[in-house]
This record gives C-alpha cells, sequence and structure tokens, in this order.
C-alpha cells in the first residue's frame, strides 16, 4: 500500500464496523463511561486509549522497560496471541487482535481464523510480521480511516506543528489462564497484572488497573490536560435481544394454548357456538364457489342446444332444391369475410408486404419519401372532391 497504515479514531461505531470487515461474527465495540459501576453482561477484553508522552513520561519514573510484571518465558509469551507493532498507525487493529484472537468462543471467520492458526507458537516479532504482510487486514482498516489534510503543516512560533500534535495509542486487557494481562505492540513483553479475586469478574480487576494508571498518568491530579477512552469487546446485543425476543414469542404461545384449554374446560358452551359459527361461515363459503359454477355448467348446456339447431337446419335444407339450399349458403358466406382480409378489404393473394390501409400506414418507412408525398396528395383530393346531391324531380 502507497500511503501504509492510517490513523483511526477512537470511535466505538468504527471498531464494529472493523470487525465486521475482519469476518467477525456476533460481536460488537462498545464504549465505557464509569470505571465505578460493574459491567453488566459478559466482556472479551478493554481497549485503552492514551496519550503516548504522558504514559511514556510516567512510565519512565516508576519501572524500567523490563520489571517483575513483564513475561519473559518463551512457552507462555508464544502460546497467547501478542504481537509487535511493527508498522506505524497499526495500534487500533493491534489492539483488536489483541482481543479477539485470546477469545475461544467467538466465531473469527475465515481470516482472522488462519490467521491464528498460521501464527500460532510464533514469537511476537513474527506475528508482528504476519500481520503487517496482511492485506485483508490493512484494507480493512484504511477503509475506516479519517482523512488526512491536503497541505503540510506550517511553521508557528519557529516550531513544527507535527511536533505539537499529539500521539495517541492503543493497548489491550484481556484475561488468558485466569490472569489479566495487558497486551501493549510497542512493549517488548505482556505484562502480566495478576489473577482477580474469587468474589469479583476479571473486568473488576481490570477497572481498578485502568483507574490507578490514570491516576498515575496525571500525578492525582483531577483536572489535567489528558484524554483517556475505554471501549468494551462484547458480545452483539441484537443477537441477545434477538434471542430474548424468540423467548417471549414461545411463552406467549404457551399462555395462549393454556387459555384455549382453560376455556374448554370451564365454558363447552362459548365453544359451541364458535364452532357453529365456524360451520355457517364455511357453508356460505361453499355456496358462493358453487354459484359460478352452476353459471359455466348453463352456458355449457346452452352450447350443445346451438349446435343441434343448426344441425337441424342443415337437415332440412336437404330436401330442397337446389336454387334454395344454395341461397342461404351463400348469404353465409357474403356476411362472413375472406380468410386474410384487413377490416373486410381482400388482400393480394401472395403479397411480399401486406398493405396496410391508408389511416393506418402512416408510420410505413419501407416507402419512398416521393411516394409517400403522392400518396398523402391523393387522399388529400379525394377529401376535396364535392359530394353531389340528387336533384329532385317533380313529377
Amino acid at each position: 500500500m502507497n500511503k501504509g497504515w492510517l490513523e483511526l479514531e477512537s470511535d466505538p461505531g468504527l471498531f464494529t464496523l472493523l470487525v465486521e470487515d475482519f469476518g467477525v461474527k456476533g460481536v460488537q465495540v462498545e464504549e465505557i463511561y464509569d470505571l465505578q459501576s460493574k459491567c453488566q453482561g459478559p466482556v472479551y477484553g478493554f481497549i485503552f486509549l492514551f496519550k503516548w508522552i504522558e504514559e511514556r513520561r510516567s512510565r519512565r519514573k516508576v519501572s524500567t522497560l523490563v520489571d517483575e510484571t513483564s513475561v519473559i518465558d518463551d512457552d507462555i509469551v508464544n502460546n497467547m496471541f501478542f504481537a509487535h507493532q511493527l508498522i506505524p498507525n497499526s495500534c487500533a487493529t493491534h489492539a483488536l487482535l489483541s482481543v479477539l484472537l485470546n477469545c475461544s468462543n467467538v466465531d473469527l471467520g475465515p481470516t482472522l481464523f488462519l490467521m491464528k492458526e498460521f501464527t500460532n507458537g510464533f514469537s511476537p516479532e513474527s506475528k508482528g510480521y504476519a500481520i503487517g504482510n496482511a492485506p485483508e487486514l490493512a484494507k480493512a482498516h484504511n477503509s475506516h480511516a479519517r482523512p488526512e489534510p491536503r497541505h503540510l503543516p506550517e511553521k508557528q512560533n519557529g516550531i513544527s506543528a507535527v511536533r505539537t500534535m499529539e500521539a495517541f495509542h492503543f493497548v489491550s486487557y484481556v484475561p488468558i489462564k485466569g490472569r489479566l494481562f495487558e497486551l501493549d505492540g510497542l512493549k517488548v513483553y505482556p505484562i502480566d497484572h495478576g489473577p482477580w479475586a474469587e468474589d469479583e469478574e476479571w473486568t473488576d480487576k481490570a477497572r481498578r488497573v485502568i483507574m490507578e494508571r490514570i491516576g498515575l498518568a496525571t500525578a492525582g491530579e483531577p483536572y489535567h490536560d489528558i484524554r483517556f477512552n475505554l471501549m468494551a469487546v462484547v458480545p452483539d446485543r441484537r443477537v441477545k435481544y434477538e434471542s430474548k425476543l424468540q423467548i417471549l414469542k414461545m411463552n406467549r404461545q404457551t399462555v395462549l394454548e393454556a387459555l384455549q384449554q382453560l376455556i374448554r374446560v370451564t365454558q363447552p358452551e362459548l365453544v359451541h357456538t364458535q364452532k357453529t359459527q365456524e360451520s355457517q361461515a364455511s357453508e356460505e363459503s361453499k355456496s358462493a364457489n358453487k354459484t359460478p359454477a352452476a353459471l359455466e355448467l348453463g352456458r355449457v348446456q346452452l352450447a350443445p342446444e346451438s349446435s343441434q339447431a343448426e344441425n337441424a337446419d342443415d337437415s332440412m335444407g336437404q330436401g330442397q332444391p337446389a336454387s334454395t339450399q344454395n341461397q342461404p349458403s351463400k348469404s353465409k358466406l357474403a356476411n362472413k369475410p375472406p380468410v386474410g382480409s384487413i377490416n373486410g378489404a381482400l388482400a393480394n393473394p401472395s403479397p411480399i408486404v401486406q398493405r396496410l390501409p391508408a389511416f393506418l400506414d402512416n408510420h410505413n418507412y419501407a416507402k419512398s419519401p416521393m411516394q409517400k408525398r403522392r400518396t398523402l396528395q391523393q387522399e388529400w383530393a379525394v377529401s376535396r372532391v364535392p359530394v353531389q346531391q340528387h336533384q329532385q324531380y317533380s313529377g
């Protein structure tokens, strides 16, 4: 790709569309507004957005690159999906894949399923190269990117505006084998935050860790100029509501059947009245259907009578002279137009192109312009001939 990977905004709707473009089914992304309240329903993982400069400063004060929370064991690291971010601006896709590919009960679709199977047992660096060399992922990622400015940023007060732009970064929090892990593609190893208590969910521990991280980054200042965003990868709410709707429909059908059974037992006269009304309605519909059939039967009976009358006339005409026999036949022939005629006009015996009447021959494009003009002149002349009135002579 010419422009590489582009930046994505922290929008749950955008991330949901990105999940669908990856081919994953039954998953959506929603935003978390309150860290104090519990999460409703199952959560596959959290995606946390923060300002990278402040994160780097706060981390430099409390820990080095590798500390006691880092997981160094290759067997543990390679058996989970943790990839180094080797492509710039791809942290959104990295954070989303770190959640989806570490879940066992998610329909990943063909693309991510092959990615998970192919990179099983790979090192974080090799998994990062696999993501960077997947054109399907890059195409889906860039299709939701925000438009870039057409002009280069100008210098302000001798300092380039590029340096003053804020840099943000996405990381993931996922539960793996009873422990909470923080997966950051810009770090060498994943961070293990330990197990959660027996009387709490993994989301409770994750909320505490994120709150501590925000407090550490802001240095305890509640109105510090730092913006954060937290999104949760959860099951698709539409599937949940559709299943609830199906259950409600089944319960409604069960209640209706029970009510009908109760009416049959307690009020049999209502059932008898209903059956009587239904039988009357069926009889009326049958009688309405019989009426057209009777009319058709009457028409069929009239047809043979007319044919018998014609046969009788023919038999009576056989005993008459030839002159009287030919007279009715001639009259019949005179009344019937000959075969091949149009509107009573005789047609040529074997015409190449049948000639239409004058009033239908306006669009006969086979005529030459001169012939068409002569025809129009003739019709006009005929219409101009005065009609001679018959003179009456007195006797």
